[in-house]
Order: C-alpha cells, then sequence, then structure tokens
C-alpha cells in the first residue's frame, strides 16, 4: 500500500520501511501499535496535533508510552498555551484520522515538532498516513520529509 506520506518520503530518496498491522477501533494507541509490531513503545512515535494561542495549530511527534507536555509545546512555538485539536478538526486540517495521522504529507502545511528523544534511536516508526500501516525511517529522515524541528516535548 502506498500513502501521500510514502510517496513525499520515497520522492526523497528516503530509505523506508513499512509495517503492517492488524488494527482495532477500540484501541488506536502508539503502544498498541508497538505491541502488534514487537517494537519498544519509546521507538513508536505518535501524532498528536495541537493548537496554539498564536502560533496555530501545529504537529508534536512524541513517543507512543508518553503525553505531549502542553507547555514544553508552547515553549517550543512561543505559545502561552496551546491545546489539543478537537478531533472533528483533524481530518479537515491534516487529511488523516484518529490512529492514521502521520507527520507527513499533511492537507494543509503545518509546523512539526518532533520530541527530541527521538535521536536515541537509529530508526523510529511513525504512522505512514493510514491507520495499521508504520514507516520505519532516521529521525533525521522523518524530520527532513516533514521540514520538522527537535524539540523538548515531554
Amino acid at each position: 500500500m502506498t500513502t501521500n506520506a510514502l510517496r513525499i518520503v520515497r520522492s526523497l530518496g528516503i530509505a523506508v520501511e513499512t509495517l503492517a498491522y492488524a488494527w482495532s477501533e477500540d484501541d488506536l494507541s502508539a503502544s498498541a501499535a508497538a505491541e502488534k509490531l514487537g517494537l519498544d513503545p519509546d521507538r513508536v512515535f505518535k501524532t498528536i496535533v495541537v493548537q496554539g494561542d498564536k502560533y496555530g495549530p501545529f504537529l508534536c511527534v512524541v513517543p507512543g508510552s508518553a503525553e505531549v507536555d502542553l507547555k514544553k509545546a508552547a515553549r517550543a512555538t512561543g505559545d502561552k498555551a496551546v491545546q489539543p485539536l478537537p478531533l472533528k478538526e483533524l481530518e479537515p486540517l491534516t487529511g488523516y484520522v484518529r490512529g492514521g495521522c502521520s507527520p507527513v504529507g499533511t492537507k494543509k502545511n503545518l509546523p512539526v515538532f518532533i520530541d527530541e528523544t527521538a535521536r536515541l534511536w537509529e530508526t523510529i516508526s511513525v504512522s505512514a498516513g493510514t491507520r495499521g500501516l508504520q514507516m520505519i525511517l532516521t529521525p533525521d529522515d522523518l524530520a527532513r520529509a516533514s521540514h520538522a524541528t527537535f524539540a523538548d516535548l515531554t
């Protein structure tokens, strides 16, 4: 299966591996994906869309075992406060559904911040843009494909 995120990554000449798994509406978490794929939950990163009071919407890519620290996310952008984007706004803004939101290839060009712990891994796993499909690539390649900045988010 090819998704917009995978097309973009491959068009940049980035080496990427894909892993498919059976997903369940009951648990769309990154930790569930990690368990099904036999990966360390700290290595499977999830994409959370947040809205800043000045900066507007942006993506936070954090380990599946962690939560976004909203104060740290606000610091990364210079916002006073950020809050999670309401779920009903996710698909219109990103083109992705909950449980399948990739930091690469969003419908609207959104800023992306990757938690600095990603650099502890040779490769990390993120959504390839659809439920049940992960892509594995280096943190720097993910940053290049998503025009991301590394920041302390957890």
